[in-house]
């Protein structure tokens, strides 16, 4: 199967030399995802753009925009310093009200810039974020729909293309896939029982498919392939009129529909919420450790499928109750004691 073509969001030709090289390295030799590397020609065009402000004494948050970098030359690059990454630090959080979050990707964004122009490159001989500390994230517990929710989601599944739709969410919520991984998918990625998915950073990974997928799966595809045939659209989430691959942000708006027509909208569930709560269902089956669900979800670091492990109150009033201490009691005989020595 022929791989299809990443797509680019920007040629970066906004972006002096030092910075356009490293877009450039970090999506065709590190293999970052088109989106990722959006993420850092982003973050770090603002932060060259307030570091010339800085140096011409206008930090203005109305009129960044609209400072010119493509012209900045290496040496501008060789002036930062620690106190130059901490002032805009400061400034996005408070002229921009950046979340702890954002400020913390930012913060990532500068530090494998910089990373790259010392470690990799040797261009510069010191690394101004080499001390600064990631702000210290908030820790959310994931949102996600209980098994009733899930139920009542699939049993209400009133679309003008049916079998499709029901196929996403069953996927979504038996193997736990990212909405990118689903509209990626195509036809001759179904093996027998298996799925090949293509997850961030193009690394591949084979899901297998439980009965409920398999069924959704064969009565979709009879449908799709009345629509157009596979050597011609080898997508297999397909529109229904264009009978074109599926938008990311189609199926998103198909997830939105089918959670209103279940009763579920306005409680702030969404695609991604699918993937949290198939993890969630996952692990807590009882069927699927902890490096089980690593490789389910293609994380890289098993300390991020840890927030999946986060139990209900159900769960956490079972354990305080079956403490051995739970039923003890005092004996009558110590009580009467306990008093005669306060009298």
């Amino acid at each position: 199967m022929a791989e299809s073509k990443p797509k680019i969001y920007s040629n970066y030709d906004d972006c002096p030399d030092f910075l356009r090289e490293f877009l450039y390295y970090m999506q065709t030799i590190r293999g970052l995802s088109a989106r990722s590397v959006e993420s850092y020609y982003i973050d770090l065009k603002l932060f060259l753009r307030f570091i010339w402000q800085k140096r011409n004494n206008c930090i203005n948050n109305e009129s960044i925009q609209n400072v010119k970098i493509e012209n900045l030359d290496f040496e501008f690059i060789t002036t930062i310093t620690q106190s130059d990454i901490l002032d805009f630090l400061y400034f996005v959080m408070n002229e921009r009200s950046n979340s702890t979050n954002a400020r913390a990707r930012k913060l990532s964004s500068l530090r494998g810039f910089f990373k790259y122009m010392t470690k990799k490159t040797h261009q510069l001989d010191i690394n101004p974020c080499e001390n600064i500390e990631l702000p210290q994230k908030k820790q959310r517990l994931p949102k996600y729909l209980s098994l009733e929710e899930c139920q009542e989601l699939l049993s209400n599944v009133n679309t003008d293309f049916p079998s499709r739709d029901y196929c996403i969410l069953m996927l979504f919520l038996n193997c736990g896939m990212r909405l990118s991984e689903l509209v990626g998918i195509d036809i001759m990625d179904i093996r027998n029982d298996t799925l090949r998915i293509i997850g961030k950073g193009n690394k591949e990974r084979t899901i297998y498919l439980n009965q409920g997928c398999l069924y959704a799966l064969e009565e979709y595809i009879k449908d799709r392939n009345q629509l157009v045939s596979p050597s011609i659209e080898p997508a297999l989430f397909i529109s229904k009129r264009l009978k074109k691959r599926l938008s990311a942000r189609r199926v998103e708006q198909i997830v939105t529909e089918c959670l209103q027509k279940a009763g579920l909208s306005g409680q702030g569930y969404s695609a991604h919420k699918l993937r949290h709560t198939a993890a969630t269902l996952l692990y807590r089956s009882g069927n699927a450790d902890m490096l089980a669900l690593k490789e389910i979800l293609g994380h890289e670091h098993v300390s991020t499928t840890e927030i999946y492990t986060h139990l209900s109150d159900e769960a956490l009033m079972k354990a305080a109750k079956s403490s051995p201490l739970a039923s003890f009691k005092p004996h009558k005989k110590q009580e009467d004691a306990s008093n005669e020595k306060e009298k």
